[in-house]
């Protein structure tokens, strides 16, 4: 039995490729990762991959870690991703409305543990959303169909918000397009004064 003493970091595994084969189930790695994770309108997928797209944006090569304090780590620039789409994976009367959440959390380290109050805890906030309107025109690779607000926790903090609206956000500045994503988190971390990326 492992004792409280033998707890501690676990120990490091190496990325899956897909290939590898269950013990005891006749199926791959792969065929999981196609049963969980086909439908990208799906919102917990959705929001994997809004992460996955901030992190090659800003040329991060590391794997998603479940229980970090915040989605993507850029050097030091911590950054926060939120996600969200008019087209769900569900019947719709409509296009859904989109609002950001949970702005705020309360921080968590191995150590320490739970902090008692909840903050802005990333230095950049990346607002994504998936812009199709029409739900027979969805295209869940094409990362084209992404727009992009970024703000600093800075500019968080001087609205005071748990959660934010589009329209909101469009008040406050124009959307980036993927192409533009890594320049608006630069501009953001500057503004907040986190700016050591480890770049060479």
């Amino acid at each position: 039995m492992t004792t409280a003493a033998e707890w501690g970091q676990p120990a490091k595994l190496e990325p899956l490729q897909g290939d590898e084969r269950f013990v005891g189930l006749d199926a791959s790695v792969l065929d999981f990762w196609r049963f969980a994770l086909s439908d990208l309108r799906m919102n917990n997928a959705r929001g994997y991959f809004a992460e996955y797209l901030v992190s090659r944006a800003l040329g991060v090569d590391v794997v998603r870690v479940e229980w970090d304090d915040v989605d993507v780590i850029w050097g030091t620039v911590k950054i926060e991703v939120k996600s969200s789409a008019f087209v769900q994976s569900w019947p719709q009367q409509g296009p859904s409305k989109i609002t950001f959440g949970n702005l705020r959390g309360r921080r968590w380290d191995t150590v320490e543990g739970r902090a008692s109050e909840a903050t802005y805890k990333a230095d950049v906030y990346v607002f994504a959303w998936q812009t199709t309107l029409d739900p027979n025109a969805y295209a869940p690779l094409d990362v084209g169909a992404w727009s992009f607000h970024v703000l600093s926790r800075r500019r968080l903090d001087q609205l005071g918000v748990k959660s934010i609206s589009l329209s909101r956000l469009e008040s406050l500045g124009s959307a980036v397009t993927y192409p533009a994503l890594c320049a608006a988190i630069v501009a953001a971390a500057s503004e907040q004064g986190s700016v050591d990326t480890n770049e060479e």
